[in-house]
């Protein structure tokens, strides 16, 4: 397939949308009001560097749907966050969130830069001047932000100070704040932690003892860190490790947390001398012999090109859409269990939702009862995704559509048209 006539990634989802509403039986109109996103921004955003030179962002903002609350997404920071991607992703939060039974509908922004090559103080610059063209349109009984790829807590100060001038000090406009904001125990770990949650439900209903069991990590970022290291303190082996400069693989297993200080220091896992370790090609992480892979980097890096050759019995999806269509009819054939990302990695909002919460009560809750709120969301779920899964003879992942287009589709004929 040529790249002009690749799906985007909006029709991507909603390809996986259909396939779920075909067995609920949901009329065209239905599907047409809740595949339609409510609102899009793109916005300008001019931006005076620290050297003198004038360059022009462009900043989105995808609303999709607000039938069960108000809307909630990151805010990326990427070469690559163009308005479908920010609209695919939009609509993965509206399932998402509602896959986990939160209060909220879709949202996703993002500003298509590189945050890399912009100093401390353009990014603030940029932030704020994003904040500005955004605040009549996001709130916290609104829209809530929150951080995504290329963004964080820094990022998530910038944007609640820009929006508290024009509406007095907000916490909660924004989720994954700083602690001394208004941020949450257990934010930073959510996603990784939550991810590590769903693994934990479905092992001894897939008769997998995590004890030993050998796991492989693309992509070491915030989420398969966490992911890696959650994993490991529950007695897994991680064998092999991804990032954009290579693949690290080691059948004695890795020690996380030296590979963490490595590639803190010398910008990539390649650079880990433990003995007997090889270095491979990113990609060939796919491939790597485990038991569990958690796909922690960007979107469609299992692909019918790939999937034949995957070896593990699990993969927990830590990215966005990491499995194309086509690859996802390859691993059913072959008995693979997916874990879908719109489950496997909706820990990070689900903490969000407990710091909005937090911030709307005027609480804090403490790291304990933030991981145990964490972990009876994520098993509950699971349990929708595999009463819903047997009902229809189908995957986690329709199964897992299934359960939230339910979800939004009563809430929105319950409300009418809004």
């Amino acid at each position: 397939m040529s790249e002009s006539s690749k799906p985007s990634a909006f029709e991507t989802v909603n390809r996986l949308f259909n396939q779920a509403a075909d067995l609920l039986g949901l009329s065209e109109t239905k599907r047409i009001e809740l595949t339609t996103p409510y609102r899009e921004l793109m916005v300008r955003l001019p931006l005076l560097t620290e050297q003198g030179e004038v360059r022009v962002f462009r900043g989105y903002r995808v609303q999709h749907d607000n039938s069960r609350g108000p809307m909630k997404g990151g805010i990326r920071f990427h070469p690559d966050a163009d308005l479908d991607e920010v609209r695919a992703l939009a609509s993965l939060m509206t399932w998402k969130t509602a896959v986990v039974n939160l209060p909220y509908g879709g949202a996703k922004g993002g500003i298509q830069c590189n945050p890399r090559e912009l100093s401390e103080l353009d990014l603030e610059r940029l932030t704020r001047r994003f904040a500005q063209r955004m605040e009549g349109f996001i709130g916290p009984r609104e829209d809530i932000p929150g951080p995504d790829m290329g963004t964080n807590a820094r990022v998530m100060a910038w944007m609640m100070d820009e929006y508290s001038k024009f509406h007095g000090y907000s916490p909660g406009v924004v989720t994954g704040k700083p602690l001394e904001l208004g941020g949450s125990e257990g934010r930073v770990s959510a996603t990784g932690r939550g991810l590590f949650f769903a693994v934990e439900r479905i092992a001894p209903d897939i008769g997998m003892e995590l004890n030993g069991a050998r796991v492989a990590v693309q992509g070491f970022g915030n989420v398969g860190y966490w992911a890696a290291r959650f994993l490991s303190d529950a007695g897994c082996k991680v064998v092999a490790v991804s990032d954009v400069e290579g693949t690290l693989r080691c059948a004695d297993g890795l020690d996380i947390e030296a590979l963490r200080e490595v590639a803190e220091q010398k910008g990539s896992v390649i650079h880990y001398d433990g003995a007997d370790c090889e270095r491979l090609h990113r990609d060939e992480l796919i491939a790597s012999d485990c038991d569990i892979l958690v796909p922690a980097a960007l979107g469609g890096t299992i692909h019918a090109g790939n999937a034949g050759s995957i070896r593990a019995r699990l993969i927990a999806e830590g990215a966005n859409h990491p499995t194309t269509p086509e690859a996802d009819g390859i691993l059913i054939e072959r008995g693979i269990t997916v874990l879908p990302d719109i489950y496997a990695n909706a820990g990070g909002v689900t903490v969000s939702y407990f710091e909005w919460v937090q911030n709307l009560q005027q609480q804090r809750w403490d790291a304990e009862r933030v991981d145990r709120e964490l972990r009876e969301v994520m098993h509950e779920a699971f349990d929708a995704l595999n009463t819903a899964a047997e009902e229809f003879d189908v995957d986690l992942r329709t199964a897992a559509f299934v359960v939230a287009i339910r979800r939004v589709a009563e809430a929105a004929r319950l409300r009418g048209l809004h």
